[in-house]
């Protein structure tokens, strides 16, 4: 892992996100988008986005938020496990264009092929820092589809501001996981 950290602003374009690695520290600034099982299930079966993805972030939580005044606030925005969205994220990349997926636990194998194919990156969130995070969350623009899908479900619109996170993924391919896997194994064969 490198000490520098990337600096990205929202509309996170292809361009932008090239250069990340696996292992690099970004400081994301600007829109994310959260989204979870019901949401991605609903872009992959045909739905229509409420929020334009095409060079977007989509950030696997469902935020614990408060409403004050007539204005949303979020107390708590920790990652979910991303392993969930496997099953649709692949499609909603080369759909939407998506460029960024933020999330915990690493995404399967057909994500990292369409990272590489379509250019996006995984990004890790810490787990257990939900309130931290939600103090990096500037501005909720808006709520989507908190009818259809409630609170935790719905698609919450938020302005960040030093969002810090670390590749999982890259646009080349290339899997944290799988490297972290391999130097496993090879310590273990030394173990042992």
């Amino acid at each position: 892992m490198t000490d520098q950290t990337l600096h990205l602003s929202y509309p996170f374009t292809a361009d932008a996100i090239r250069p990340l690695r696996v292992g690099m520290r970004v400081s994301l600034n600007g829109l994310l988008y959260s989204g979870r099982d019901r949401f991605h299930k609903h872009l992959f079966e045909g739905g229509a986005s409420p929020v334009p993805l095409q060079n977007g972030a989509i950030y696997h939580c469902g935020p614990v938020a408060i409403q004050r005044d007539g204005a949303w606030q979020i107390r708590a925005a920790g990652p979910t496990t991303s392993i969930r969205e496997e099953p649709y994220m692949a499609s909603i990349i080369e759909k939407h264009g998506v460029r960024i997926v933020i999330g915990k636990g690493g995404m399967g194998e057909a994500t990292r092929r369409a990272c590489k194919a379509f250019g996006c990156v995984y990004l890790h969130a810490v787990g257990g820092a939900a309130s931290i995070i939600a103090s990096q969350i500037t501005d909720v623009r808006d709520v989507h589809l908190i009818q259809e899908f409630g609170l935790a479900e719905a698609v919450w619109e938020m302005e960040v501001k030093g969002f810090e996170v670390v590749v999982a993924i890259d646009t080349q391919g290339r899997s944290l996981s799988a490297q972290v896997a391999r130097s496993s194994k090879r310590a273990l064969k030394q173990l042992i």
